[in-house]
Order: C-alpha cells, then structure tokens, then sequence
C-alpha cells in the first residue's frame, strides 16, 4: 500500500511542479519581452514532457534503465491513443494542420532513428548526442520558420498556458516550486514504481511502459484536453507531435548522455513497434485528411487498453 502510494504522490507532484514551472518560465519570459513564438516553442513544449524527462533521468541514476526507457516508449503511445483518443470524445480532432507535415516527418525519422539504435543494443553516450543534436537541429528551423511566417497565423500559446502568475514574487515561487517539486516527484515516482512491480513480479519495463507512462502523460493529456473543449483541435495534435518528439531527442537522449541505458528485449521485439504503428497512424490520418471523431476516439482508447493489458 505504501508503494501505491508513493508513486500516486509522486505522479501528483510531477503534474502540479511541471504546471508551475512552465507557468512561472512563461511569466518571466514575458517580463524579459522574450518572443512569444520562442517561448510557445521552447517553453511551452518542454514543460508538457518535464516529468518524462525527471523521471527518467531519476530511473538512469537507480539503475533502472526499464522505467527510463518504457517511460518514453510507453509515453509516445500513450500521447497517440490516450491523448487523442480521449478529447476526440469532447470534439472533431482534425489531423491536417499548418505546418503539421513536417513534424510529422521529423516524428518518424527521429522514432526509426530510435528503434535502430535499440536494435543494436544499450544506449551509449553517442546514441544519446546524437538524438540531442536532432532535437537542437529541428528546434532551431521551427523557431526559424515561425519568425518568417504570418504572425497572425501562429497559434496563441496562451491556449495551452493560463493564469500567469503577475506578481515577481509569485514568478519566482511558481519556478522554484516546480524545480524543486519535479525531482521530487520523480524521486517518488520511480520508488514507488520500482517497489509495485517487485510486488507484482512484473518488470520495471512493464511498469515504465504502461503506470508510469500514462502518469507522465498527464500534462499532455490535460492539455489536449482543454484545448477540445475550447474547439483548439490544432492544439490537441500539436501537442501531441511535439511532446514525441521532445520525448525522444531531449528525454532519452539527455538521459543516456548522462547515463548510458539497456534495452530490455521486449522492447526491441514488441513496443518499439507499436510506438511506431501509432505515430504512422498519425501520419496517415493527416495524409488523407481524415479526422478523428468519437467513433475513431473509442477505437484508440479501447486499442489503448488492449495494448496496457498486453504488457503484463
């Protein structure tokens, strides 16, 4: 009962300091007239995979490398099927976006990336530049590319950050509080986890793949949410592009240039390639311009559920 709850509080702690901290960054950028459209970009999609990134940084240094590695795996699904299926039940989730085509792209090349230097083994320091240098390489063109497009059409990244705290002192208590509160959070996350799937005689890749993804999903998910029900459906999948992106280039790529990483087999052999199906699924849906609505949001999360009960 006390790991449960251990990783509840943890799960809890990651979602409140990461929603501060991204706050509490928004409000100092804009006191410090930093350009919006680098703030929606860099900001505000780091901190929607804040808790992945402390978690699995937290998993590499208690020498977990399941939790730390399934935590992102098991995220990218979770961010397609749960993330999307679950406001598609609110509204219309149209796929085709501007500017969409491209992350799309940068999505796949960066996850078969992944999945090549799983085949071959341990995630080693250079694996881990390597993905680091994609994420560099794509954040720099989106912020190049947002600068010399139609400011009008850029979509307001207060649709995805609101009440801004306005007092300095409130600034600073909101940043504090979540660069205090993430590794915290973290720290009780993967205990916690840990101990349940000693418990269960489940491995920490199950756990990271299914307990500890979905809890790491939560901001994207409240996100995505909240962006269906203010009929923000370019939100919702922006949201959902960019925090798999960032989970691989900056998560595990951080992660294993600290700390190199073992792959468990299975996911070499299963997960890597349903991370893979559902982000093609993504793809395919915006190529044919095909939106998903409440049917279509049934079927990913009843695929959703299917998936988490395999795992185990």
């Amino acid at each position: 009962m006390l790991s449960i709850l251990t990783l509840i509080a943890g799960l809890i702690v990651l979602v409140f300091a990461g929603d501060y901290l991204v706050r509490g960054a928004v409000a100092l950028a804009e006191k410090l007239s930093i350009d919006p459209l680098i703030i929606g970009l860099t900001i505000v999609a780091f901190g929607t995979s804040a808790p992945e990134l402390f978690v699995s940084l937290q998993a590499a240094f208690d020498n977990v490398s399941g939790i730390a590695i399934g935590n992102v795996v098991g995220s990218n699904i979770a961010n397609v099927l749960l993330v999307l299926g679950a406001p598609a039940m609110l509204m219309t989730i149209n796929c085709r976006e501007n500017g969409l085509a491209s992350s799309l792209a940068v999505m796949i090349v960066m996850s078969l990336t992944l999945m090549v230097m799983m085949w071959f083994g341990p995630l080693s320091r250079i694996d881990g530049a390597i993905l680091l240098v994609m994420i560099a390489t794509y954040l720099g063109w989106q912020i190049k590319a947002a600068r010399e497009c139609d400011r009008a059409a850029v979509p307001d990244y207060h649709d995805e950050v609101a009440d801004l705290p306005q007092q300095g002192w409130k600034t600073a208590v909101f940043i504090g509080g979540g660069l205090i509160g993430l590794p915290i959070g973290a720290w009780l996350t993967v205990d916690g986890a840990s101990h349940i799937a000693r418990m269960m005689g489940a491995t920490e890749t199950a756990i990271g793949l299914t307990i500890v993804a979905i809890g790491t999903s939560l901001p994207e998910l409240v996100t995505s949410v909240m962006a269906a029900w203010r009929k923000s459906g370019a939100v919702a999948i922006g949201n959902v592009v960019g925090s798999n992106i960032f989970n691989i280039g900056l998560i595990l790529g951080g992660t294993a240039v600290i700390l190199p990483l073992d792959v468990d087999p299975r996911i070499v052999s299963v997960d890597m390639w349903v991370m893979l199906a559902v982000s093609l699924l993504v793809v395919a849906l915006a190529h044919w311009n095909v939106p998903i609505k409440k049917l279509g949001g049934v079927a990913m999360l009843v695929a959703f559920a299917a998936y988490i009960l395999s795992v185990f």
